[in-house]
């Protein structure tokens, strides 16, 4: 199983992300970072908390929302953690728009359906990056977002599925399992990352009995998960 940390980026600073309601996010308050939102301090902290972290997911919230992308926050994180895999969502919805974030050290794409415009701009980013990103399938509730067609064929499906739920994102909802079990059937072998509504340890156990790896963040920072407790589940 894989626990991966996540932060935010909104204007070159670190939010907390709550609902998926992006305009109303806050810088984070986090004793893993006491007083700073510096996306260097917070992946430090984080890594200070469980040096067991390997891989980083990354939202870059103005490029999502079709602003300017935030290559050199990647840049820098990258080179201030050579150990860790990024994983970078930054709104790139097309083949030329991955293609610098793929040159970036250590770091896959992820391409969110709710950014994407077809399928066949999907099958063409994969061509690009020979299937080396990752595929965000976002929902909102019951809707789901970006075309239909990217959630009801699996043969466009990536190695790495993020099966990502905005609504319950930082509200400690608890993950959808009934739609993870759901891609769990359809995805064969693939990875499944549940991202959202991961409140604590029972929650990321259940995860595991279902086959899945999780998205985390909320629930590092409020320490509702120890460090103890990453240990045990993921020895």
């Amino acid at each position: 199983m894989h626990v991966i940390p996540v932060i935010d980026l909104k204007q070159g600073a670190v939010v907390r992300a709550v609902g998926g309601d992006r305009t109303n996010y806050k810088p984070v308050k986090s004793p893993l970072a006491p007083g700073t939102d510096d996306p260097i301090d917070v992946v430090a902290g984080l890594i200070d908390f469980f040096a067991g972290f390997n891989r980083l997911y990354v939202a870059d919230l103005d490029g999502i929302e079709g602003g300017r992308r935030d290559q050199e926050t990647v840049r820098r994180i990258s080179s201030a953690f050579p150990k860790l895999q990024l994983l970078v969502d930054n709104g790139s919805a097309n083949a030329s728009d991955v293609k610098s974030l793929a040159l970036c050290p250590r770091t896959t794409p992820v391409i969110g359906s709710e950014t994407l415009g077809s399928v066949a701009e999907l099958e063409r980013i994969s061509d690009r990056l020979n299937g080396a990103f990752a595929l965000s399938l976002d929902w909102r509730g019951e809707e789901r977002l970006g075309p239909l067609a990217v959630f009801e064929d699996p043969s466009n499906w990536p190695d790495t599925l993020i099966v990502m739920t905005l609504d319950r994102v930082g509200r400690g909802a608890g993950p959808g399992l009934d739609r993870l079990k759901a891609i769990k059937q359809r995805a064969a072998d693939r990875e499944v990352l549940a991202a959202g509504g991961v409140r604590n340890i029972d929650d990321l156990r259940l995860l595991r009995r279902l086959g899945c790896g999780a998205l985390v963040a909320s629930c590092l920072h409020d320490g509702s998960v120890s460090c103890g407790d990453l240990t045990a589940l993921l020895e």
